[in-house]
This record gives structure tokens, sequence and C-alpha cells, in this order.
């Protein structure tokens, strides 16, 4: 570690690495600090006993429609095509989700039902809310009742901790709802997984950077020995601020890998019949992935991976996704108040942002962010 540097990037995920990478590239020099002993955040894969990939912080499912982004993450690893493919687990049942023709078939019984069908029912069911105000309400405003309670009203209380209508209405709209037999979990142009695994991809955008790196370190650790002309911070938004109006609530999780052995996967070399099955039941888990659907990898063996939802404390965990919400919405307001007027310094992520990000997002918020940090001095 030099005594100075032009920037210091708190924070060794998407947006910390792809900026290092990015002004590295004009030779300016980056010292980057993270507290964990891994470079990729929470986007961070490896290998188990068997040398099946599984992702450590739960499934990060790469897609965009961007070009830019793809173009530039393309320079950094080969890509292996994905269909990501989700089933809801409920009543002993495995139905298909997102909601679609091929699951009113499911629930309905009648396997000749049509899209006319469908969209009659969802017109009889959909609770007229003209303008929701939170989750419940903006899924009760699609679905209606029925399919609200059994396939929505468990998972959300398990996956925030809180209910529905506690909830922004844009948690439940970004859940699709197709009328025809259209399985897919997402549209987008490009899906995809890292052909070697996402962390290989981060090393190689590290290396490029030339930036010099520091594991489990807190970023405070380093202010006292170093000089830096900037600063880029991607951790949580509260927390710079010493949570001086209040924490900000966020959701965190524990992962539990199973890792399978061949006399416990079936003859298909698949324990569940697709990549993700959600659980809005009792079960203390939301989710299982079975990331093998995806990796393009044979083996007999397998492996799964369960996520426990938890409330984030910290120092104890770290937190994964901001609560929206109209009280978390206005506390992180006054904080962004804050960010805005902090002289030197780059508020940059999810966690920095106080914002729901996808992947793609991230990375193209750090090219659009070195594009203004370009012209200028640090």
């Amino acid at each position: 570690m030099r005594d100075s540097y032009d920037y210091l990037i708190v924070g060794a995920g998407l947006s910390g690495l792809v900026l290092a990478e990015r002004l590295g590239s004009i030779g300016r020099s980056c010292l980057v600090v993270e507290r964990r002993n891994h470079i990729g955040g929470n986007c961070h894969d490896r290998k188990d006993s068997n040398g099946l990939f599984f992702h450590v912080y739960g499934p990060h499912y790469f897609r965009t429609n961007s070009e830019l982004v793809r173009t530039y993450l393309s320079r950094f690893t080969e890509w292996n095509d994905a269909k990501y493919r989700v089933n809801v687990f409920a009543g002993g049942t495995y139905w298909s989700f997102p909601i679609n023709l091929g699951t009113f078939r499911q629930f309905s019984r009648n396997p000749a039902a049509t899209e006319d069908d469908f969209k009659a029912y969802l017109a009889r069911s959909a609770v007229p809310i003209a303008s929701p105000a939170n989750s419940k309400e903006a899924i009760l405003a699609v679905v209606g009742v029925e399919l609200y309670e059994f396939f929505y009203k468990g998972y959300t209380q398990k996956q925030w901790g809180r209910p529905a209508e506690a909830l922004d209405a844009s948690v439940t709209r970004r859940l699709p709802i197709h009328t025809g037999l259209d399985e897919r979990y997402f549209r987008d142009e490009f899906q995809a997984l890292p052909k070697l695994g996402y962390h290989p991809m981060f090393e190689a955008i590290l290396e490029a950077s030339k930036a010099d790196l520091r594991l489990e370190t807190d970023y405070r650790e380093v202010l006292p020995l170093v000089r830096y002309r900037h600063l880029i911070y991607s951790g949580p938004l509260d927390e710079y601020f010493d949570c001086r109006y209040g924490a900000l609530p966020y959701r965190t999780a524990r992962y539990a890998l199973e890792e399978l052995s061949e006399d416990k996967v079936p003859q298909g070399g698949f324990v569940q019949p697709v990549l993700q099955v959600n659980y809005p039941g009792p079960e203390p888990f939301t989710r299982t992935v079975e990331l093998k659907h995806v990796t393009g990898q044979v083996s007999r063996c397998s492996n799964l991976v369960r996520e426990f939802p938890a409330e984030y404390k910290p120092g104890e965990s770290d937190p994964n996704y901001p609560v929206p919400g109209a009280e978390s919405d206005t506390l992180a307001a006054r904080y962004r108040e804050l960010a805005e007027r902090e002289p030197g310094v780059t508020f940059i992520g999810r966690l920095a942002q106080y914002r729901y990000l996808n992947m793609d997002q991230v990375v193209g918020a750090a090219l659009h962010t070195f594009d203004k940090l370009r012209d200028r001095q640090p």
C-alpha cells in the first residue's frame, strides 16, 4: 500500500471494481478497501467440494438489455447462456412461476383453459384500486385476493419481515404476470452467467485496474494512513454518516449450502425441477437454488442453497436489500441530502444509494459515473 492515491474506493463489489478498472485505464491510482475476505461483494461465487458452482450470497442472475454493459463485461469473461426458470412449491405441488397461463391451468384444474379464460379470471378477480399505495394493493389490483393469498402473501412476509401492506408498491410490481404460456422469469435480451464463474471475472477486472487492494479492512482504518484526492463509497449510506438520523432498515439472509452426493441425486441429475423454487408456506426459508441448471456443468452430484431471510444487524451480518417503504424512503431522502453536500465523495451502488438495483444497473451506473469523473481532476 502506498501513502497516497488519486482515489480511495470503499467496497470491492461491482461498483468499486468497475470504477477502479475504468479510472486505472486513464492512469489514475486507486486503493480498494473491502471489509470481507473476498472481492465481488454479494455476487461472489465459488465451487463446492464436488467442483460445482454455487452463489455464496444467494442467486445472482445476470441479464441486461444494455449493449454497453454487455460489451464492457465481455472484456473480462466468456458467457454461458442461461434460462432462468422458477417454480413455487405450495400445497405439495410445484407451480409454474411467474404466474402465467400454465399456472392458471393448474390452479383452476382446467388443462384446456385458454388465454382468454385467464384474462377473464383476472378481470373478475382484480380489486379495483386505481393508485395502489403499497405492495399488497399493487398485486391485488392485478391478480385479486385468491392468487395473492396463495402465491405472494407468505413469501413477501418471510422475505421482508413485514407484511406487504408495509412495503412500497414497487416490490410486487417487479414481478411479471404472463397471460400466455411464457414461463420466463425475465424477458431481457441477454441472459447468461460468466462461463468460469463470477469470481474469475472480478479477478480479471481487478487485475486490469492495477489498483491496490486491502481485504478484511474497514476503510476507517486506512484513513489516517493514506492521502487521497477523492473518495468513492459503496457501503451503507447511513453508516457513512454514523447513523445520524437513525439506522436505515436493510434485509439480510443466511445461506445454507447442501452438497448432494450421487446417491442423493435422482437419475436425471437434478434434485428440483428448475433452477429456483420459492416457498411461500410455513418453511423457514424462502427459496432453494440448484445452480447446476444454468452453469452447463455435468455431474452426478449437485448442490442446493437455502435462503433464510433476517433483519440486518450491523456487526452481525451483511446488508443485502434496502427495504422500500414510506418510512425508510423518508429517512433515506434525508441521508441523500447529506450525501449531495459531502465534498470530495461519490456515493454509488445499491447500499450507498439505498435503492434496489439489478447487476446491470450497477455496472451501467459505474460506467456513467466514470464518464463524469474522467474529465475532472480528483
